[in-house]
């Protein structure tokens, strides 16, 4: 007999579009029981309802240190889709080159969320670090139809707290979706001639306003210097700056 939690797992990635011999090798279950459960052969939702698993609607704790983090990262290079049979899955997409980063989006989303698993699926050059369940749907109310930057992005007030509570948190997960730390350089005449010198910089770009807004009051919340150096760019470049995010932030990893 396998745990409910599996059931609801398989039938999730059946959503999701995978085949019942891929799902069976995630889950490691035959794959004969996966078509059994997919032909309602055991429906989890007629045999009893479901625990309790939302710190939004049940009333359980949340990791806020971690959903900062997610949060972040969710406004950056994240998005929820809702498939046919309308179980909703949240999605953040992590490049090859980072596998840190990847393993830390894949702890943030399983600390935020434990009742649902979380699985990688494989995209050119990168994985999306996927996990199924409607409750993502109240912990990211930002979720709606189109592209970020064409609608409006708010935070609810408790998601809010969240960041004023952890707003280095936040950033690391902002920073690890659409950031950077790279080595600048400047020139500066001398008395010896024209002198090369590198320093280290900041950049965080985005095609949301609102994005770029919560980017900024964040990085006011920790007394952190920036600039738009483009539209949709900011750049943290004071030295003072750069040695605060490193402490939150760091490279890429």
């Amino acid at each position: 007999m396998h745990p409910e939690t599996t059931v609801h797992s398989a039938l999730a990635l059946t959503c999701a579009g995978l085949s019942p011999t891929e799902i069976g090798r995630r889950l490691g279950v035959p794959k004969s029981t996966v078509q059994y459960w997919c032909r309602g052969g055991r429906s989890p939702s007629r045999r009893r309802s479901p625990p309790p698993t939302c710190p939004r609607c049940h009333g359980l704790s949340l990791d806020d240190v971690q959903y900062a983090y997610l949060l972040g990262c969710y406004l950056g290079d994240g998005h929820i889709n809702i498939p046919r049979r309308s179980v909703a899955a949240l999605a953040v997409s992590c490049a090859d080159d980072w596998p840190g980063v990847r393993r830390e989006v894949a702890e943030a989303m399983g600390a935020v969320m434990p009742s649902a698993e979380v699985h990688l699926v494989t995209r050119t050059g990168c994985h999306a670090v996927t996990s199924y369940t409607n409750h993502w749907l109240c912990l990211f109310p930002q979720h709606g139809p189109g592209k970020k930057h064409t609608r409006a992005i708010a935070l609810a007030p408790w998601q809010a707290a969240i960041v004023v509570d952890h707003p280095g948190r936040f950033l690391r997960g902002l920073f690890h979706s659409d950031g950077c730390r790279v080595a600048n350089w400047a020139t500066k005449r001398t008395e010896s001639g024209v002198r090369r010198y590198e320093y280290p910089r900041y950049h965080f770009s985005n095609r949301s306003e609102d994005i770029l807004g919560l980017c900024t009051q964040a990085l006011d919340l920790m007394d952190i210097p920036w600039r738009r150096s483009r539209r949709d760019m900011l750049s943290v470049s004071k030295r003072a700056g750069v040695a605060a995010l490193d402490l939150v932030v760091g490279p890429k990893y």
